[in-house]
């Protein structure tokens, strides 16, 4: 069995202030990079793994540019030390246990609605924000072939900058993949053009300062 995610009345109305305040204090500015054309579908949001930030980052794009019901998947064990965030839209992943098979499902199942986004992270594990060469699981494969319904799949890469601040700064660059094929190799391979894309434009921005 899976920890399922809720939206506590008054739980998740403060996680989303909580978040708005926890990120103007830490970073000295956000910028968001992208084009977005409402669609009224699901979506999947697929985003490099890179710090604890992560989810935070996520559901703040949600609330400037989405505005949908936020889920996301966490580890079990760290789920069970932090349960406010299954009131938030946290729901519960093992890894190595069957029941990886019912939280893939789930995902699928909340991809049904279009009031709904779900953030994942396809490689299942923290890595460098230098990595531009991430490696998906299966996993992301199985989620989109299960969904009946069409998905907006937008991928969301972060990368901090400092320049002249002494706080960092939080750039966010999103984009819609548009492609019809879902499989593993070809979602990855183009997430990591453009995760490079943003690497790149971010050394533009950075030499014209």
């Amino acid at each position: 069995m899976i920890y399922k995610a809720s939206h506590h009345p008054l739980i998740y109305p403060f996680f989303r202030l909580y978040t708005r305040w926890k990120i103007s204090r830490n970073f000295h500015g956000v910028i968001i990079k992208g084009d977005h054309h409402e669609k009224n579908l699901p979506v999947l949001l697929i985003t490099n793994h890179i710090s604890w930030w992560d989810g935070f980052w996520a559901e703040y794009l949600n609330m400037k540019i989405f505005h949908r019901k936020f889920y996301f998947m966490m580890q079990e064990d760290q789920l069970k030390k932090h349960m406010f965030f299954n009131r938030t839209g946290g729901y519960s992943v093992k890894k190595g246990s069957r029941s990886i098979i019912e939280t893939l499902n789930y995902t699928s199942w909340l991809l049904a609605d279009s009031k709904n986004l779900v953030l994942v992270f396809p490689q299942g594990k923290i890595e460098s924000i230098h990595n531009q060469n991430l490696k998906f699981k299966k996993g992301i494969e199985y989620i989109l072939r299960k969904v009946k319904s069409p998905v907006q799949i937008i991928f969301l890469v972060n990368l901090i900058e400092y320049f002249a601040e002494a706080k960092p700064g939080l750039i966010m660059h999103f984009k819609e993949y548009s492609g019809s094929d879902y499989s593993v190799e070809v979602l990855q391979k183009y997430f990591n053009i453009f995760y490079s894309c943003c690497v790149a434009e971010n050394i533009r921005i950075s030499a014209s300062l």
